[in-house]
């Protein structure tokens, strides 16, 4: 049996970006497309991370990837599928469309992961509720969290309940992110020009 590693990374690419209108993961921001420069900067804390999503559409960016097991379950499925993927006691998984994001953060939140032995998931907090598509979930989450599915839970705070959760309030990470974007996420043509004119970036034909 392969020996457990610290940390394994992941990165969520699936949903329908219905209300985008097209794969939010292509989207380019300052000539990058989202999903590669999610992944760029979850590999710049954790070496090799894994893409859960459709392979087909992002086999031309060279990204490490495997196939959802729970492909219409929403990002629970992911997250049960990476836990299932993981050598790591700990994974790191967060959505592709966090644009903000920050090597700073992630690197925090790994440490802080690392140093809670009782918690099974690390978990940070905005204003609007729980962040869960950008936390820390230990390997001994997924029997739990696949058994929230096979009974049809599909949003993911409700698979979490019963878990020792360690969270992260606002006070804490709003210390790497002063403007408050850092859990803004980039579901829209109007959040993609926000994005756009923060960060810069052209749209992928």
């Amino acid at each position: 049996m392969q020996r457990l590693i610290a940390v394994a990374g992941f990165v969520l690419a699936g949903g329908e970006s219905s209300r985008m209108g097209r794969d939010k993961a292509l989207l380019e921001l300052d000539g990058v497309p989202l999903l590669v420069r999610t992944v760029r900067l979850v590999e710049s804390v954790i070496a090799r991370p894994t893409v859960i999503g459709q392979a087909g559409p992002y086999q031309s960016l060279g990204l490490h990837s495997i196939a959802d097991d729970w492909p219409t379950a929403g990002p629970l499925g992911g997250i049960a599928t990476a836990l299932r993927a993981s050598a790591g006691l700990w994974s790191l998984i967060v959505a592709c469309d966090l644009p903000y994001l920050t090597k700073a953060w992630l690197d925090y939140l790994v440490s802080r992961a690392l140093a809670s032995e009782a918690a099974d998931v690390l978990l940070p907090l905005n204003l609007r509720g729980a962040e869960p598509l950008c936390a820390m979930y230990h390997k001994r989450c997924e029997p739990a969290i696949h058994r929230a599915l096979t009974r049809g839970t599909r949003k993911v705070t409700d698979a979490l309940l019963g878990l020792q959760l360690k969270t992260i309030d606002p006070a804490e990470w709003e210390a790497f992110d002063p403007d408050g974007l850092l859990f803004n996420n980039m579901n829209s043509p109007a959040d993609y020009e926000v994005a756009k004119a923060r960060l810069g970036g052209t749209t992928k034909q």
